[in-house]
């Protein structure tokens, strides 16, 4: 089967700012591929012209084996999208605005009344149907958007980082709404700047820093490219941080990090067993009484800051400016 979702060189720019810098991608049906990046890393840009919000200055994409530019129209009627902030009308019930929506994909009136009871059922929403969206809580706007983005049914969803202000709950409960939809054979492509969310959702996570793709793979096998296990200490005494740090700097494959706050230090190693017995052996030899220690695996966080020298929340160094 072709590919849900192409992209091949695109580019666009804003005067002296280029926000996309030759963008590749490709999604198989039924997958989440997601978008892991900065701000201003080309994310948003990246949703827009693969929704046919924007057309590229160059390259070329498809989805749903339609040309984003020159069957834009045709396109618009098999993919669902839902942005950064839920796109719900206050002053409308919770079923008004599916209604609305099932009528703008031209469903008919009867055909978007029953679609948008189901999806106000399914999305747990029943309850508060009638009532105006204004007095809807975070968690409530954000199901209203994605039942909206589900209507008509696309077999393409595009997610722009659909959990941005969720409680952790709520963040939770979506995640499991999206995994059931990819179940049942929908196309996710999933922007998001939560590690987690990255870990739990994608088949495959692709790192977005100024506009282009710079890793590519499963988390696994990214968090495999910047070394295999961690042995992670916590001490019990501040001053024992630097004496700590510099007996076991001998053991690291790469930058021994420290949390003064915390009073943690993580220790890349080759081999997590045996650093970690070696490591516990040095510190009770030093009388160093210590919290807590375990051996664990690189995270998606770390795996970002060791690509792109940055943290996942900070600029990319480039403005995106159409966000």
């Amino acid at each position: 089967m072709p590919p849900a979702i192409t992209a091949e060189g695109l580019v666009k720019r804003y005067g002296d700012v280029i926000a996309l810098d030759g963008m590749d991608l490709s999604v198989p049906e039924g997958t989440v591929l997601a978008l892991l990046g900065p701000n201003g890393a080309g994310k948003t840009t990246t949703v827009r012209i693969l929704t046919t919000l924007l057309k590229p200055d160059a390259g070329r994409a498809t989805v749903a084996g339609c040309d984003v530019v020159a069957d834009a129209a045709r396109l618009r009627s098999r993919i669902g999208a839902s942005g950064q902030y839920a796109a719900v009308d206050d002053h409308l019930t919770g079923a008004e605005n599916l209604e609305m929506v099932g009528r703008l994909y031209h469903l008919g009136a009867r055909r978007s009344r029953q679609r948008a009871r189901e999806l106000l059922e399914r999305f747990d929403l029943t309850e508060a149907a009638d009532r105006p969206a204004q007095g809807y809580s975070g968690g409530m706007r954000r199901r209203l958007d994605l039942a909206a983005a589900l209507v008509a049914g696309p077999p393409v969803l595009f997610l722009d980082e659909p959990t941005t202000g969720l409680d952790p709950r709520a963040r939770a409960g979506l995640w499991e709404t999206i995994a059931g939809l990819v179940a049942g054979g929908t196309t996710v492509l999933l922007t998001t700047q939560y590690m987690e969310e990255a870990d739990r959702l994608a088949d495959t996570v692709a790192v977005v820093d100024r506009g282009r793709v710079i890793a590519l793979g499963t988390a696994d096998e990214l968090k495999d490219q910047i070394g295999g296990d961690r042995v992670e200490l916590t001490l019990t005494s501040a001053g024992d941080l630097h004496a700590v740090r510099q007996a076991l700097a001998s053991l690291a494959v790469g930058d021994v990090r420290a949390d003064d706050a915390a009073l943690r230090l993580t220790i890349p190693v080759s081999d997590g067993t045996a650093a970690l017995t070696i490591a516990l052996g040095h510190l009770a030899a030093g009388g160093i009484a210590v919290r807590d220690a375990g051996l664990r695996r690189p995270t998606l966080d770390e795996v970002f800051l060791t690509l792109t020298g940055h943290q996942a929340g900070a600029p990319a160094g480039t403005k995106e400016q159409d966000r």
